[in-house]
């Protein structure tokens, strides 16, 4: 009886081996076609809603650098046969606002929409209507633009021990002296709400007539401050003093994210 050879019996599992290692390439290859695909997909989508974006901000009589978008979540390709996504950053910077003939200004503010309805004719068109469920909105106001709408001069705002600080120069009775204080900030009917209290000066006269020209000069600048309009409807809860700036937290539920064509 003849005895098997074993070089027959290895070339068939060499062989297998081969077809399987060649399976498993090309599973690869077209997954990552399909990622490239994907990403493609989802480039063309941020820069369509980037310039949706743009047309929004114009409409706020307000202006920013290019807007940054970002859609998260994978795969992209069935967010967008859905219409819906779940989650677009948007990033503006250098953002100018408008206020009382002055302008405000917020080096950068972060936009998050969730649960976004956008269809695929909008996206291709540009035309439509871009929807969020939600939308969180935060920036910080510089204090150099918020020193400007008190309009004192030589008045200037900081942050001390998480409170809004000022420090200016005035004139009491002839004196010159500089005036330091804190303010208690607020929110109210979309106005930043100023309240300078304690304000001490070293120096200053102790006579009744000088510490009630430091009283007015208090008053004076405890102002309401109106808010530049945000985009998407962003209406502002909170602000908080922070080194760099005047912290805003804005949020918005079901709005439009872009200027209806």
């Amino acid at each position: 009886m003849a005895e098997a050879n074993p070089a027959y019996e290895e070339r068939p599992r060499r062989r297998g081996r081969k077809v399987l290692v060649g399976f498993v390439v090309l599973l690869l290859i077209v997954a990552g076609l399909l990622v490239v695909a994907d990403r493609l997909a989802a480039g063309a989508a941020e820069r369509a809603i980037a310039d949706q974006v743009e047309q929004e901000v114009a409409k706020q009589d307000a202006r920013s650098a290019p807007p940054q978008v970002e859609v998260s979540g994978f795969p992209f390709l069935t967010q967008v046969l859905a219409g819906k996504y779940e989650h677009i950053s948007i990033v503006l910077t250098d953002v100018q606002g408008t206020v009382q003939g002055g302008t405000v200004s917020v080096p950068r503010l972060d936009v998050d929409a969730r649960n976004v309805k956008a269809s695929l004719d909008t996206l291709r068109t540009r035309k439509g209507e871009v929807t969020a469920e939600t939308v969180d909105g935060r920036g910080t106001i510089t204090y150099d633009s918020l020193a400007k709408l008190l309009d004192r001069p030589g008045l200037k705002l900081g942050e001390q021990n998480g409170k809004l600080a000022v420090t200016a120069p005035v004139d009491v009775l002839g004196v010159k002296l500089t005036v330091r204080g804190t303010a208690d900030v607020a929110v109210a009917n979309g106005k930043v709400a100023l309240r300078f209290n304690d304000l001490t000066a070293d120096g200053l006269p102790n006579l009744p007539l000088a510490r009630q020209m430091l009283i007015n000069y208090a008053k004076g600048i405890s102002i309401d401050v109106p808010l530049p309009e945000l985009p998407f409807q962003l209406n502002v809860r909170k602000v908080e003093p922070r080194p760099e700036g005047l912290a805003v937290t804005a949020d918005a539920k079901n709005v439009p994210i872009n200027a209806v064509s």
